[in-house]
């Protein structure tokens, strides 16, 4: 892997910024990791995705018991989200595509390909890659497969619309190395979405509660720019400490820094 100074430079820039956004701003920081990954790179768009293993696998289930449970995209666009429900859907239905299932087969493994390293030349005359990659205005996909635990997974998706190039292995190396150095970023990600740690996913109301209670903001303050009453956002507050299975805010808090609780 070879990356010249000025790309490895910028990096390390990028390392730092993401430092500086405190865990109340989880969702701000992911959109500036994937804005400046697709600015080192040249990707039109992408997303991020948490992804859970929902216990013993069922027998036929090609993805091991792996599910995707949020999916974030850079710039929204509702044709791509359109095409992420219909894969999404497929899975559930036990329809799965390979490139969804080389990746799988590497859980629990840092991994980082494009589309042709997962799958054969041929695949791009297919079906699959005419309606999902191809239907949704893009080209080729980067894939980085992140472990955060046995049963919790981060990907990221960048993508090159039709009228660019396929990504080369420079492009796969710089994502590779970028996104490696951040195991305590993915994880707070994951915390933000109450995916992997939590007994279910938050909610949109319950991830903006959250970012209160991480900000320190008291729950009238919460409340009132949440546009609901103390009682219900106390309603949230107490939904948020039982998913976590915590019973105070410095319990919350000290899942984010990673310490015991107190």
């Amino acid at each position: 892997m070879t990356i010249d100074a000025s790309t490895l430079t910028s990096i390390h820039t990028l390392w730092d910024e993401l430092a500086d956004f405190d865990a109340a701003r989880a969702p701000e920081a992911r959109d500036h990791l994937l804005e400046r990954m697709c600015h080192l790179i040249n990707a039109q768009n992408a997303t991020w995705m948490g992804a859970v293993r929902l216990g013993e696998p069922r027998p036929g289930d090609q993805v091991k018991g792996w599910r995707p449970r949020a999916i974030r995209e850079l710039y929204p666009n509702l044709l791509f989200a359109n095409k992420a429900k219909e894969q999404v859907d497929k899975l559930e239905a036990g329809s799965v595509d390979e490139t969804t299932i080389a990746n799988v087969a590497l859980a629990g493994q840092y991994r980082f390909n494009r589309l042709i390293d997962l799958v054969p030349e041929t695949w791009f005359e297919g079906d699959y890659y005419r309606t999902f990659y191809v239907g949704a205005g893009y080209r080729d996909t980067i894939w980085a497969g992140i472990p955060i635990n046995e049963d919790a997974e981060s990907y990221f998706g960048f993508y090159r619309s039709l009228e660019q190039e396929p990504f080369g292995t420079s492009e796969r190396d710089v994502v590779g190395y970028a996104l490696r150095g951040l195991r305590w970023f993915h994880r707070l990600q994951m915390l933000g979405e109450g995916l992997g740690v939590a007994s279910s996913p938050l909610t949109p109301v319950e991830r903006r509660v959250l970012g209160g209670l991480l900000q320190g903001l008291s729950e009238r303050e919460i409340a009132a720019s949440n546009d609901q009453s103390r009682h219900t956002t106390h309603d949230h507050v107490k939904r948020i400490f039982r998913k976590y299975g915590v019973s105070s805010r410095s319990a919350l808090m000290a899942l984010w820094l990673g310490r015991p609780p107190p």
